[in-house]
């Protein structure tokens, strides 16, 4: 049975560190290594790989060594795992956390055997609360801009415990970002926003380097 590379709380503290987590797909193997070496070059140690095409399990299957051999301490994580059987399928890759925008027990019962990290996407307070109770110790909010700041600090309120990443149309300036840190942001997903199609299309791959940076600076 394959396990995480790292601890929960390495994880986590990777995470945590920059406040700052990338997401990124494409069916193209040479194109996602580079978008990883350019956020790991900007100083993050965590990055999410979505499973939003039919190549991404074996798009995932190659990073995952990839990483181990020339970032060793970088997590590689999976996102958009909707399911246990997907999220078995992502940890014998070498998923070192798992993450999905809904809250599935089969996907929980799945991590919490192998002992690697669930990070599930909620909305409620109840779905929340459920997602802590079946192990959560991270939740993602989503969808984040629909939401908005306000209600993360209004969830936050009731709910201390939570540790939120907010993904889902995040807007990639300072001023947003800061919005989100001061309402008690645990990390920020970056996505399309930052991963545009112009700097993709013209492998600015420095390009993504600066603009991470650049972005993390308003995390402090």
């Amino acid at each position: 049975m394959t396990m995480g590379r790292f601890s929960s709380e390495e994880v986590y503290g990777k995470i945590g560190d920059t406040g700052l987590l990338p997401l990124f797909n494409i069916a193209d193997l040479e194109v996602c290594k580079e978008v990883i070496r350019a956020s790991y070059q900007a100083g993050l140690r965590a990055f999410e790989l979505t499973n939003r095409d039919k190549q991404a399990l074996g798009i995932f299957r190659k990073l995952a060594p990839f990483v181990a051999e020339e970032m060793p301490d970088l997590s590689l994580g999976a996102g958009t795992i909707l399911d246990g059987h997907s999220a078995e399928q992502f940890m014998d890759a070498g998923a070192d956390f798992i993450i999905a925008p809904t809250m599935d027990p089969d996907t929980a019962a799945a991590c919490r055997e192998r002992h690697v990290p669930w990070i599930p996407g909620t909305m409620t307070p109840t779905e929340i609360h459920h997602a802590y109770k079946y192990g959560a110790e991270v939740i993602k909010i989503f969808p984040s801009s629909v939401l908005g700041v306000e209600y993360l600090r209004q969830i936050l309120a009731p709910l201390p415990f939570v540790k939120a990443i907010v993904t889902g149309g995040v807007k990639m300036d300072g001023p947003s970002i800061v919005s989100w840190k001061e309402a008690g942001v645990f990390a920020i997903g970056l996505g399309s926003g930052l991963f545009t199609h112009d700097l993709i299309s013209r492998h600015d791959y420095a390009g993504i380097t600066k603009k991470i940076m650049h972005l993390r600076t308003f995390m402090g």
